[in-house]
């Protein structure tokens, strides 16, 4: 006669060992977010010192900024679909070592020419690694629980911009703008060992191969997908980016006003990072249109915000992190459109989000060049972010009429 009372206790057992394994597997993946989302954004804030160190003027200096972006977006398909073969855990952790080699030698750059083609080759891994880092953490959790775990990767990079920004800012004033991507090197390093030692050893897939991956491509869920994430996101960074010249121009704080300013900015992105994937796991298409509808709503009141005073500017910075959810909707809506195509499409949605990165404050200076002042940018974004809204919605009603939802 079977004990079932016996059995209870070791299947509860199994069920929390099989928790705190995957909170060590998404824990290792975020560390990679974290070492990402460090030397992405604090290199634009070491503009000014890497340029008078380097030689040049901040505006040339920019050019290793649009470098590392255009790595993105070259090497998030490239890699996607070269190594669709291999084991995804190998595969993120020779990502992670590329990383780290290559922001060591932007700490080792002589000249500017060398430091900007050591930021495109930094940027090169980063699509990559997060669009295998979302499918690993999908695969360790229940499928209602993936959206909350693709969240949990990101939180890496969202921490990064409240933490890892400012101790690289910190550190350049003291050691040189240098350090900030030894560090970072240093930490690229630790998540390839954390990767190996936590990472499901899965093996292969036996069928995967590029081809099957470049399916993604011709698959219309996918590229709506993926441009519903350039455009309406884009609203994020047509307001993120001149944040410090809004503080600093139109409002004459300091430098520690725009630190702080950012750090805000930072903590609303990791806060509704969580609670957008919590939503996410209950209804992923219901959390896309709050997303964008708070953008537009957020963005929408930013310039009286920003005319208003330094207190009202950190309120609408703070729920502006509401366009967060956008980024775990989108890549967890691209593992469920794929099919075959996994590898490729969730790497495809960093080179999404890197050209929101570039359209955002694109359209925003031309309305600031115009003479509307920084501020506007709010009313960009909100544009943009109306716009994702109108995207998603198509993308819905294209996958109904197709009778895929």
């Amino acid at each position: 006669m079977t004990d079932k009372t016996a059995d209870a206790p070791t299947a509860a057992m199994t069920g929390a060992a099989k928790e705190i394994s995957a909170r060590a597997v998404l824990f290792a993946l975020a560390m990679g977010g974290f070492a990402i989302g460090t030397t992405e954004f604090a290199a634009m804030a070491l503009v000014p010192d890497f340029a008078a160190d380097l030689g040049v003027t901040e505006a040339k200096a920019a050019d290793a900024i649009s470098a590392y972006a255009l790595g993105v977006v070259v090497g998030a398909p490239v890699l996607a679909v070269a190594g669709a073969r291999m084991r995804k855990r190998m595969l993120l952790i020779w990502l992670m070592l590329a990383f780290a080699v290559f922001n060591t030698l932007s700490a080792l750059a002589p000249s500017f020419g060398l430091f900007t083609a050591s930021r495109f080759l930094s940027g090169l891994p980063h699509g990559a690694y997060f669009g295998v880092a979302a499918l690993v953490a999908a695969s360790v959790v229940p499928r209602n629980k993936r959206a909350s775990a693709v969240a949990r990767v990101f939180l890496g990079l969202t921490i990064a911009t409240t933490i890892g920004v400012p101790a690289a800012s910190f550190l350049s004033q003291f050691i040189g703008w240098r350090s900030g991507f030894v560090i970072v090197g240093g930490l690229a390093l630790a998540t390839a060992v954390a990767v190996y030692l936590k990472a499901p050893r899965t093996p292969a897939d036996p069928d995967a191969n590029p081809l099957r991956e470049l399916g993604a491509l011709k698959n219309r869920q996918v590229i709506l997908t993926l441009l519903t994430g350039a455009i309406g996101f884009g609203g994020f960074f047509a307001v993120y980016t001149y944040i410090a010249s809004t503080v600093q121009t139109t409002l004459g704080g300091s430098e520690t006003a725009v630190a702080a300013m950012l750090m805000v900015a930072g903590l609303g992105m990791t806060v509704f990072t969580i609670v957008m994937g919590a939503l996410a796991d209950r209804s992923l298409n219901v959390t896309a249109f709050i997303a964008f509808a708070g953008g537009v709503v957020v963005l929408g009141l930013y310039p009286a915000a920003a005319y208003g005073g330094l207190w009202s500017m950190a309120v609408v910075i703070g729920f502006m992190g509401v366009l967060g959810g956008v980024s775990t909707v989108m890549q967890t809506r691209l593992m469920n459109v794929a099919g075959d195509a996994q590898q490729l499409a969730a790497s495809l949605h960093h080179a999404a989000f890197n050209t929101a990165n570039a359209l955002g404050p694109f359209l925003a200076a031309r309305v600031i060049e115009a003479g509307y002042g920084f501020p506007a940018s709010g009313y960009v974004g909100a544009g943009l972010s109306a716009a994702g809204f109108v995207l998603y919605a198509v993308t819905l009603w294209d996958a109904r009429r197709s009778g895929l939802e």
